[in-house]
């Protein structure tokens, strides 16, 4: 899967905006460090144990480079940033039935905007699955020849023993 680069520069305005989603009953903010343990067992459980690993490196920093999806207090989606490698987006991802809300827009807004308050102008989005997605929701564009990129010459499962 090919990587994306987006413009900070040029970012959408953020909709739905945090009061919006909470009119809907959702909350979305940044991780606090001490919700590790069920932020990582919601990213293991719903998508990949990799990606609970690179959300793992986001609690190590300060601030936290997670954000959180809530609804009623329960994780329903997340994103993350400079986990997998400096002024990289990802891992994230929104439950499948609260998909199409705008959940995942503002994850990846929220995220972006945070880089770009690091002082990035550009930032890169790693191994995209849903490249149509990053494309209206942010501008994003397809970097040629970028697969594998970081994600070269990955573990083999049974090598971890």
């Amino acid at each position: 899967m090919p990587d994306m680069l987006v413009n900070l520069l040029r970012l959408p305005d953020a909709g739905p905006t945090p009061e919006e989603l909470r009119a809907e009953g959702l909350v979305v903010r940044r991780a606090r460090a001490w919700e590790l343990t069920q932020v990582r067992g919601f990213v293991e459980r719903n998508f990949q144990a990799a990606w609970a690993d690179e959300v793992s490196v986001g609690f190590a920093r300060q601030p936290v480079s997670v954000f959180v999806a809530l609804r009623e207090g329960r994780l329903v989606g997340f994103a993350a940033y400079e986990c997998s490698a400096r002024n990289f987006f990802g891992p994230a991802g929104v439950v499948e039935v609260e998909r199409g809300r705008g959940l995942g827009r503002a994850l990846l807004l929220m995220s972006l905007r945070a880089l770009r308050e690091m002082g990035y102008a550009y930032a890169v989005i790693g191994g995209v699955g849903p490249a149509e997605f990053y494309e209206r929701a942010a501008g994003a564009a397809i970097i040629p020849e970028s697969s594998p990129g970081i994600y070269a010459d990955p573990l083999r499962p049974g090598d971890e023993d």
